[in-house]
């Protein structure tokens, strides 16, 4: 671990000359991951191509090539790769300008912001090339209504066995009833466990679940159709439904844009 929190390069990284802005380029095999760290910079993060996954106590957020996430000085993070990855890793210089995000904020990446990227990337970049880009890159930094979708975990032992089995196949159907009967336990001990220690019901826990495990298909290019069948939905209808209920957007418009339709 660097002085600033930074985990160490992986074979490949490359760092770049000292700047307000910081670009660090990783290659990452699918199943990489930096364990909990914290930056005394802001952080973005971005897939170059491939998929990240970024978890903190706010939540997770899954990230294509089309979203970047923006992680504020001093919070604690993990980042994983779904797939093979070219991670972008941007630490910038806390000063006037900067957004003041104070919690991690989904970013839009269309192809201004990837090219200014990848333009800063660039360790010989002329100094005031480089001052000029990064006042441009900054003000084209733009959020996006993109909620995280939390899954919090039950502490009572019987509760946590049925969680990580549905973390494991979110499609399985059987009801609290039929799960009681396999961990030895009431179906009103396991919904009662559920609501005290993730003050989500039983249903509403699962829909998380079930939602988080689609934005990692979505994620990769899997269409609506076979992503709601392989969470555990009859109908694609009733995907949609439950996603728009839960994040406000439309599962094509969660990463590819569009305002909320809450």
């Amino acid at each position: 671990m660097s002085r600033n929190g930074q985990p160490p390069n992986p074979p490949g990284a490359v760092d770049q000359v000292p700047a307000a802005i910081v670009v660090r380029a990783y290659r990452l095999a699918p199943g990489s991951r930096f364990g909990t760290h914290r930056h005394d910079t802001h952080q973005v993060v971005w897939a170059r191509n491939g998929v990240l996954t970024v978890s903190t106590e706010g939540g997770e957020w899954i990230l294509p090539p089309t979203r970047a996430l923006w992680i504020p000085a001093g919070t604690a993070h993990q980042t994983a790769a779904l797939a093979s990855t070219a991670m972008r890793s941007l630490n910038l210089t806390q000063g006037p300008g900067l957004p003041s995000w104070s919690a991690p904020q989904p970013l839009a990446v269309g192809p201004l912001v990837a090219d200014l990227i990848d333009h800063l990337a660039q360790s010989a970049l002329e100094a005031g090339r480089r001052a000029r880009a990064q006042a441009v890159l900054i003000d084209n930094l733009e959020p996006v209504a993109a909620r995280s979708i939390d899954v919090p975990m039950p502490t009572d032992p019987r509760a946590l066995d049925v969680a990580r089995a549905l973390l494991a196949d979110p499609a399985d159907p059987r009801t609290l009833t039929q799960w009681g009967r396999q961990v030895g336990s009431s179906a009103r001990t396991l919904a009662r466990s559920f609501g005290t220690d993730t003050g989500l019901t039983f249903a509403r826990w699962r829909t998380a679940v079930r939602l988080r495990a689609a934005l990692a298909h979505l994620a990769q290019g899997d269409p609506v159709t076979r992503v709601a069948g392989r969470v555990g939905y009859a109908t694609p209808s009733a995907f949609v439904a439950a996603f728009v209920r839960e994040t406000g957007l439309t599962p094509g418009s969660y990463f590819h844009g569009g305002p909320p339709t809450l």
